[in-house]
């Protein structure tokens, strides 16, 4: 369905079989009756602005979309859509910045909805080292940059395992969203070779028991293990700040934590 063009009955059918739901249990969720429900997604039926925001609100619709469920309805925006650089979100950009220093000596870092890289913090530049330069040249996309055969792809060594992680990661993420660029770049992401000599898919029975997929980078012959975890902004009224997720790394091993640390320290002193 074009959202740019369609009216918000379709809309709202749209993320209500996005999320799975019947007009019965949205409508009991949302304390309405399933007969408007119904009038509202045929069109016999003009929701009103909070209803529109009511109805978003129970499909966990994203801000970026909620604006355009409301011009579709015929109504303004509710939410702003600025730049990340904007005067008004300097705060956030602090918080964000101040997020990814202390986070030294592990790396960290900021990423839009597209997973475009925003910022980072010192100790991920040891990590990139040898990277094909226009893999790095912006807009860098983090996920293009971990897949790609110029990119980190040949140093992860549980590639396969990593590369299952992200692209179930970004499935969800286009099942939750509908997002087309997401789309174009799991298709782009799932065309990319498996480095050579990349070992066999194996499931997680080892130290983290299934319930974490790590990231093992291999670098100067050493292999540093890294878990994941995301930070975002949740009560986020702009639409950028609501889209921005800080991914930070930690020392899976004791092996990994002293090999980061020392790895940071060279960089700084260069």
């Amino acid at each position: 369905m074009n959202r740019e063009t369609a009216t918000i009955g379709p809309l709202l059918r749209d993320w209500r079989l996005r999320r799975r739901l019947s007009q019965l249990a949205l409508a009991s969720e949302a304390e309405i009756s399933q007969r408007h429900l119904s009038f509202v997604e045929s069109g016999r039926a003009a929701p009103s602005r909070e209803m529109v925001l009511h109805l978003a609100e129970h499909l966990a619709v994203p801000l970026r979309d909620r604006n355009r469920l409301l011009l579709a309805a015929g109504f303004a925006p509710a939410y702003p859509d600025r730049p990340l650089d904007d005067p008004g979100l300097a705060a956030a950009r602090r918080a964000v910045d101040l997020i990814l220093a202390g986070h030294e000596p592990h790396p960290a870092l900021a990423v839009d909805r597209h997973w475009t890289l925003v910022s980072a913090n010192r100790a991920l530049t040891p990590l990139l080292a040898g990277i094909a330069p226009a893999l790095l040249a912006p807009p860098v996309n983090v996920l293009r940059l971990s897949l790609h055969p110029d990119g980190l792809a040949t140093r992860i060594g549980n590639f396969r395992e990593w590369r299952a992680h992200v692209i179930a990661r970004l499935t969800q993420q286009i099942d939750a969203s509908g997002d087309a660029v997401l789309v174009a770049l799991l298709e782009e992401l799932k065309a990319y070779p498996v480095p050579p000599g990349a070992r066999p898919y194996r499931p997680d029975t080892g130290a983290y028991g299934g319930i974490a997929v790590p990231l093992e980078l291999i670098l100067g012959g050493r292999t540093l293990s890294f878990l994941s975890t995301t930070t975002i902004f949740g009560t986020a009224l702009d639409i950028s700040l609501s889209e921005l997720a800080i991914e930070s790394f930690f020392s899976a091993d004791a092996e990994t934590a002293t090999a980061i640390r020392d790895m940071t320290r060279a960089s700084y002193e260069a």
